[in-house]
């Protein structure tokens, strides 16, 4: 068992770089989007649409990453690197298989989807455009999923990070050619994505490659493999859906409320989410440590990173809360810099401050059990979580209440029953063993 100085490092070295390859997504998407808004209202609209269909599709396929990581880290706990890595290869060709099924659905699907948000023309056409040809690199998107996994299971979060430098990097420089250098527009957005998305993947398989042949891994897909692969992530799938659930939950209920309300949610879910991104390179750094740990056979050390990372998880809650609350007034006024808005939205996000080490001990708790490959719990907790948040949402709506008010009781809804909801389906579960002898 390494002593708390070391484990200490250990975390370190594994989240720091985690959180540079998720801070690295959204900035350059961010870009992207800023290239895209001077072109026109219509072709920003077109991709907020096509953005909207893609992020939720691929949100949903995050469990490549996420089952990949444990099954590979078990192995390499044990020692048998060369396991480790043909699992974890294993697992990017179910991801490759998987992207080409969507793909090939999502091109012929592709008006019927822009159809249901109901655009006009215009607005279609540069969507349609987008997503359809966004489609052909949704292959690549979640191959680059299952390479991530593989590496952070091989406790390398350092390799993904610099790829997804490089790529998104790459990705804005050669957008700004295809959209104003070679005037492409909408459509050279998405290509200069697609490549980039690709290129990304070659840079995986190249170091992957020499990983298999130094171990002497096979490259080729293996059944059992990729069957093991699938089945923990279908149970992860599950659990992600649940998360969808609730969040189109609350932004059913902030429609309903009113404009005002659903505007004032958007600027605290994004204040949420940014302040997700530290916690989720914590959640990831658990889940290297857990699967290693377990891998090595030391139940000491698994409860170790689990102390470590949950006491590091509610300080640093506690840290962004005290952040969020003495920026509550003025978060509004970035947003729209209206003095109206950041009135409107300070109660929402001071029960979000509060919240805040509720939800970093959720996700680090996550982490944990995703370490420990207990996907099945997951899932059904998923399920669980729900049952007393979706009636309090429908509650709500029927109160409809307005004001500043609707919006700090939709936020205490979500950050207050939802997350107690899964601290303490997670907090069971941690208290007893049965999580820790999960297969991988």
């Amino acid at each position: 068992m390494t002593d708390r100085r070391t484990l200490n490092r250990d975390i370190l070295r594994l989240a720091v770089p985690a959180l540079g390859s998720l801070v690295a997504e959204p900035v350059f998407l961010a870009i992207d989007a800023a290239m895209i808004g001077h072109l026109g209202v219509e072709e920003l609209a077109g991709l907020g649409i096509a953005s909207a269909v893609l992020t939720t599709v691929v949100g949903l396929m995050v469990f490549l990453a996420y089952s990949t990581t444990p099954a590979v880290a078990r192995r390499f706990g044990r020692g048998n690197t060369r396991g480790a890595v043909s699992v974890g290869i294993d697992s990017m060709w179910l991801a490759l298989g998987i992207g080409a099924v969507l793909a090939v659905a999502g091109i012929l699907a592709t008006p019927l989807l822009v159809a249901a948000f109901s655009p006009t023309d215009a607005v279609a056409a540069h969507a349609e455009a987008y997503l359809g040809i966004s489609m052909w690199g949704l292959p690549a998107m979640l191959v680059v999923f299952a390479a991530t996994g593989l590496l952070r299971g091989l406790q390398d979060t350092v390799i993904p990070l610099w790829i997804a430098g490089v790529g998104f990097t790459a990705n804005a420089l050669l957008n700004g050619l295809l959209i104003y250098g070679l005037g492409w527009g909408v459509a050279g957005s998405a290509i200069g994505t697609v490549v980039v998305q690709w290129g990304m993947v070659a840079a995986y398989v190249v170091v992957i490659g020499r990983l298999a042949r130094r171990h002497r891994a096979s490259v080729r897909p293996q059944r059992e493999g990729v069957r093991g692969s699938a089945r923990s992530g279908g149970w992860l799938f599950l659990r992600t859906v649940s998360l969808r659930v609730a969040t189109l939950g609350t932004v059913w209920v902030a429609t309903s409320l009113g404009t005002d309300e659903l505007a004032g949610w958007q600027v605290v879910f994004t204040i949420f989410n940014t302040a997700a991104f530290a916690l989720d390179a914590l959640a990831i750094a658990a889940q290297a440590l857990i699967g290693k740990a377990l891998g090595e056979g030391d139940p000491r050390q698994v409860r170790a990173v689990l102390g470590r990372t949950a006491l590091w998880g509610v300080w640093c809650g506690v840290a962004f809360g005290v952040v969020v609350a003495a920026l509550s007034g003025v978060v509004g006024l970035v947003f729209t810099g209206d003095a109206a808005v950041a009135a409107f939205v300070q109660p929402a996000l001071l029960v979000l401050a509060l919240s805040q080490p509720l939800g970093a001990f959720v996700f680090v708790l996550d982490g944990v059990l995703m370490g420990a490959n207990d996907a099945r719990y997951l899932a059904l907790a998923g399920g669980l979580n729900l049952l007393p948040f979706l009636p309090v949402l429908v509650l709500l709506a029927q109160l409809a209440p307005t004001g500043p008010g609707a919006l700090a009781w939709l936020a205490a809804a979500y950050y207050g029953v939802y997350m107690l909801a899964r601290a303490v389906t997670l907090g069971a579960r941690i208290r007893g063993r049965a999580w820790m002898e999960q297969r991988a």
